[in-house]
């Protein structure tokens, strides 16, 4: 706030303020500000975007918010628990403003905003006053290399472009403000922007990063992002996505685009794919992952833990060790069984897997529909599987997540969870709930 006596909130720092409600239980925390651009060049905000229990954006509109101080905003307790979503003509200031590209009134240039100051009118209002910019230093190629300009503020009438067709706000500021998100989040946040700043983020995530978000995204999303990108970038994101999810996202893509995909992404990665695009979707070898964990007999289970370990690891293969003649690579050759991550915590460190195999043999071929990869898992309390084939060589495995993808509806990342009747909740039920549910795990 300001220390003046009008009040004052610069946007990029009540970022991550904790939003409390009247009995001081924290209920949520500040991710944007919502403004409407008015006629005459201000913008009055009419809401924040919100974070509460489980990472769920929401609305908390601007008339329920009783105090904005350093640290802390004060709401009324009441909120509208559905997921944000942006109106015709609204901005968000963080995600629509800052870093975009103004020029100037005293004709000395452009400049790019860093943050954005609301004021509080008379008519307890918060409306777009001042701006925070960087203006290049000007000079010789030297001294701009070694400086990144002056800063400078100025009141709201002094720039013209803030709302305009200036440069949208550099997609590198987006991507690096949404960087603690996991890819399911920043998934959903995706779903929310334009096509075009849709692209733009996508490009400034790393490989990895956009290969796991995009397992996230709905059919078409995903399929717009991946189209949208440079072709060698977009093979690149093929080949660090798992083979059973670059398979599925292939198939989605118009047939001559796929075929571009396949010719440039690395040889291994793509026959990967090409064999899991030879089985029907609703089968077993539609739905497996070609990378399980795969060991040798003789492996110690000390050697088995530290591969579990990896971070970079999905939860469900890391369950499951299987336990192969050689060659280790699918298709391998002949599964001896598998040992379950339990089972080698509980064994010496330098004893071989080979003499701690699960008695149960549990295996399907890779024609096996999902109803019966289904009622296998299930029956022996599975959340992998591994797929054989006639000779008994390992294929891959389908863990229970490729199964749940199978099982729900088609737009089920699309569907809001359910709401109150009343489409409102009480904070501070939300605060309480959430104190309950780290009792438990404590």
């Amino acid at each position: 706030m300001s220390t003046t006596s009008q009040p004052r909130f610069y946007a990029a720092r009540l970022v991550g303020t904790t939003v409390f409600d009247p009995l001081g239980d924290a209920v949520a925390r500040v991710r944007d500000i919502v403004v409407l651009p008015q006629s005459r060049g201000a913008a009055r905000a009419v809401g924040l975007v919100v974070e509460v229990a489980g990472k769920r954006r929401v609305f908390l509109p601007i008339t329920r918010v009783t105090a904005i101080s350093p640290g802390q905003v004060i709401s009324t307790g009441v909120l509208n628990v559905r997921r944000f979503e942006k109106r015709s003509g609204e901005l968000l200031v963080v995600g629509d403003l800052l870093d975009r590209a103004v020029t100037l009134t005293d004709g000395t240039g452009g400049a790019t905003v860093l943050d954005i100051a609301l004021d509080q009118n008379r008519h307890k209002d918060w409306e777009v006053s001042r701006l925070h910019l960087r203006r290049p230093r000007r000079g010789s190629s030297l001294s701009r290399l070694v400086s990144r300009g002056e800063t400078l503020t100025v009141e709201l009438n002094e720039v013209t472009g803030l709302y305009g067709t200036q440069e949208e706000q550099s997609a590198h500021l987006l991507a690096a403000s949404y960087q603690d998100l996991n890819p399911a989040d920043l998934a959903e946040i995706l779903q929310e922007l334009d096509a075009k700043r849709r692209i733009e983020l996508a490009g400034e995530l790393a490989d990895e990063r956009l290969a796991n978000v995009l397992e996230e995204l709905p059919e078409d999303i995903r399929v717009e992002v991946v189209t949208g990108l440079d072709a060698t970038r977009a093979a690149d994101i093929l080949d660090a996505m798992d083979p059973d999810d670059a398979a599925d996202l292939v198939q989605e893509l118009p047939e001559q685009v796929a075929s571009q995909l396949l010719n440039l992404m690395e040889p291994e990665e793509a026959e990967d794919v090409r064999r899991l695009l030879a089985y029907d979707e609703y089968t077993a070898g539609g739905m497996m992952t070609t990378e399980p964990l795969i060991v040798a007999p003789e492996t110690p289970v000390a050697h088995c833990l530290a591969m579990i370990s990896r971070e970079a690891l999905h939860a469900a293969l890391a369950s499951t060790v299987h336990v192969c003649r050689s060659p280790l690579e699918t298709p391998s050759g002949k599964l001896l069984g598998i040992v379950h991550f339990q089972q080698l915590l509980r064994e010496r460190p330098d004893r071989p897997v080979g003499e701690i195999l699960d008695n149960d043999k549990v295996a399907v071929g890779p024609t096996a529909p999902l109803s019966a990869v289904t009622r296998e898992m299930a029956t022996y309390n599975l959340v992998s599987i591994p797929v054989i084939d006639e000779e008994g060589r390992l294929l891959g495995a389908v863990t229970v997540d490729d199964v749940l993808d199978h099982m729900l509806p088609d737009d089920w990342r699309e569907q809001d969870e359910p709401v109150p009747t009343t489409g409102q909740i009480d904070l501070s039920e939300i605060a309480r709930a959430t104190a309950r549910d780290t009792a438990k795990e404590g």
